[in-house]
């Protein structure tokens, strides 16, 4: 028993252990009918409120600082927004046969999501590699995700996904391009508060993902979503998480070889090019997709997301040993 605390303990960090409390919680005490109703509409006003706060903290100007480095960071969108949904694509009939259409499409909507911010600029940092380059690829990333994340649910998941049509980009323009767009106007300000209560601010983004998790794992839960998860289909899922990340992680560490990038540019290109927004994708998936969908839609993300966390801080662990030995 005390090998397995020690080894939660050294693996997954407080958000996830909150996000397995949640959807726990949603499992056992799921909230329905008026209840349920009235969530949604909170739910909503909760995403709009945390793109806000994204307009809020991402500084246009730290985009623009890194264009004289563009290369590294075309390659790095590359990596987001054209190697992943390729190779999304391509793993069609491997993840299919592992996981089921539904689930695929999730791994799907995994592969159009920006980077994350947070953990690629702490990981890059860790491993000795170009953090000033990560710091613009992940705002970048973040930033430009909001409108081309919706563009390429369209061309990737079509009509597939059941719920993408007008209306959606409409409620996604409403709930997360107005919002992000108010907070960038604002941003002069409101920068001064966000930068002192920085704590607080990264508190309310994620409380507002546990929030969203909370809602839709409801609806899972009473439209008997976990009689359809069994043990071995989530196991399935676990594996073709881990393919697909190996397979990013793979691609990622060769081409900042091929393509020259010195030792410091090539960490931020795993780093950067290789991780998924959990924060971005959530609310996302709850707009875009029909509430039955959304939980199951969710759910790779959420699997994927650990995994990423786990395995890169291991490779960063490894690389800023190897660089403190040389």
């Amino acid at each position: 028993m005390g090998k397995i605390r020690n080894f939660i303990l050294n693996n997954l960090d407080r958000f996830t252990l909150a996000l397995i409390g949640t959807v726990i919680l949603a499992a056992v005490l799921p909230v329905h009918d008026r209840g349920y109703e009235i969530a949604s509409i909170a739910s909503k006003v909760v995403v709009a409120f945390l793109f806000f706060l994204h307009g809020v903290k991402l500084s246009p100007q730290s985009l623009w600082a890194g264009l004289t480095h563009w290369k590294l960071h075309l390659v790095i969108l590359g990596c987001t927004f054209v190697m992943f949904p390729i190779l999304g694509l391509l793993l069609k009939p491997v993840l299919t046969a592992l996981v089921g259409q539904t689930l695929y499409l999730g791994m799907l909507f995994i592969c159009v999501l920006p980077s994350t911010v947070q953990s690629s600029i702490a990981f890059t940092s860790l491993a000795r590699g170009n953090v000033a380059a990560a710091i613009c690829a992940a705002s970048a990333s973040s930033i430009l995700g909001v409108v081309i994340t919706p563009l390429l649910v369209g061309l990737v998941l079509g009509t597939a996904s059941g719920g993408f049509s007008t209306q959606a980009v409409i409620d996604l323009f409403w709930q997360l391009v107005a919002p992000f767009a108010a907070g960038q106007v604002l941003r002069p300000c409101l920068a001064p508060f966000v930068s002192r209560h920085k704590s607080l601010i990264g508190y309310v983004d994620r409380t507002s993902v546990l929030f969203i998790v909370y809602v839709s794992f409801s609806h899972g839960t009473t439209s008997g979503l976990w009689g359809t998860l069994s043990l071995p289909l989530f196991l399935a899922l676990a594996a073709a998480c881990g393919l697909l990340l190996g397979l990013a992680l793979l691609c990622t560490g060769q081409l900042g070889k091929r393509l020259g990038f010195d030792r410091a540019d090539r960490i931020t290109i795993l780093f950067c090019g290789s991780k998924k927004s959990l924060v971005t994708g959530v609310p996302m998936a709850n707009i875009i997709f029909p509430a039955a969908m959304a939980s199951t839609i969710i759910l790779p993300l959420m699997v994927f997301h650990q995994m990423q966390l786990m395995v890169c801080a291991q490779i960063a662990r490894k690389a800023a040993k190897d660089t403190n030995s040389d």
